[in-house]
């Protein structure tokens, strides 16, 4: 539909999404404040994914580790229409967020990104190239939802969808989130008709959800024996969580999605002795499959002895 094309009536689009494409340069109508009749009536029934930020920053804001913060806090749920595991804000008993008030939102300068762009949506769209030499094809566009409870549209403030980013902490927000939606869209973009196993699936959840965890694997004997980190490399690690965030994202595009990267590389040594494993295996399979067709062909060769034996004791029978 055009910008120009009539809007169709609220009762007729159930999703409150106004079909205009929007950009950064698109004006927007809309204040929300105490003032206003339905404040905070858009803090329930809603359905809100939280990303890897966001959860770091709403647990720091907290003082809480990630089991506690998982454990008192969010629900599972499935990304995107994908099969990649994340989890979402659980709401209270009456649906309603857990940090809502009467008087607000009480860890608002932490509030989650689905919250920062409310009343505005962004969609971003991601085709996966041919090969991993071609350059993915992307765009982002915005839209507008419009319900009908919320009366921030008839407030007089208007800026663009830019202004609006800006104002609510968006930016930061979106610079924070770019690698892990990367992933979420590439997987998106591969259809149901590719499917993750259920090791990739563990990780994935792991990484996106838990950094305390993420963290102790990568500084673990296993993993330090297995890809070359230097020192500064690991210093790191164990003290900036937004490095260990991108890194996050880094391991997870490397090891589910094969994106090369070369600070993150498997030791020579532990090189080799995958390619020997997997020279093993194959021999061993080769090895089985050979014997496989032996005994099929013993059993067959049995076979044809005793058809030839029930047909020569059949003609001595009849003669």
């Amino acid at each position: 539909m055009s910008k120009n094309s009539p809007t169709p009536p609220l009762d007729h689009n159930p999703s409150r999404i106004m079909p205009n494409k929007l950009t950064l340069e698109s004006a927007l109508q809309f204040r929300c404040h105490p003032g206003v009749s339905c404040f905070t009536a858009c803090c329930g029934n809603i359905n809100i994914i939280l990303t890897p930020y966001d959860i770091l920053r709403l647990r720091r804001a907290l003082n809480m580790d990630a089991d506690e913060f998982l454990l008192r806090f969010t629900t599972p749920v499935y990304l995107e229409k994908t099969d990649l595991p994340g989890v979402k804000l659980l709401l209270d008993e009456g649906g309603r967020c857990p940090f809502v008030t009467p008087e607000g939102c009480t860890i608002y300068p932490h509030r989650p990104t689905t919250c920062r762009y409310y009343p505005v949506g962004m969609s971003y769209f991601h085709e996966a190239p041919e090969n991993k030499e071609a350059t993915a094809v992307s765009e982002e566009f915005y839209f507008l939802v419009k319900e009908e409870h919320c009366k921030g549209h008839e407030e007089a403030q208007t800026q663009t969808i830019a202004e609006w980013r800006r104002d609510q902490g968006i930016d930061e927000s979106d610079a924070m989130n770019k690698e892990w939606m990367e992933l979420v869209m590439r997987r998106k973009s591969f259809g149901h008709q590719a499917t993750l196993s259920e090791a990739a699936k563990r990780i994935f959840f792991m990484a996106s959800t838990n950094l305390d965890k993420f963290r102790d694997m990568v500084l673990g004997d296993s993993f330090l024996a297995t890809y070359e980190l230097d020192a500064a490399t690991q210093q790191k690690l164990r003290e900036d969580d937004i490095f260990l965030l991108s890194f996050a994202c880094r391991f997870l595009a490397a090891t589910i999605f094969g994106v090369q990267d070369q600070g993150l590389k498997i030791k020579e040594e532990k090189l080799r002795q995958k390619m020997e494993r997997i020279k093993k295996d194959q021999a061993e399979a080769e090895g089985r499959a050979e014997a496989a067709y032996k005994e099929l062909l013993q059993d067959h060769e049995k076979l044809k002895k005793q058809v030839a034996t029930k047909k020569a004791k059949g003609k001595k029978k009849s003669a």
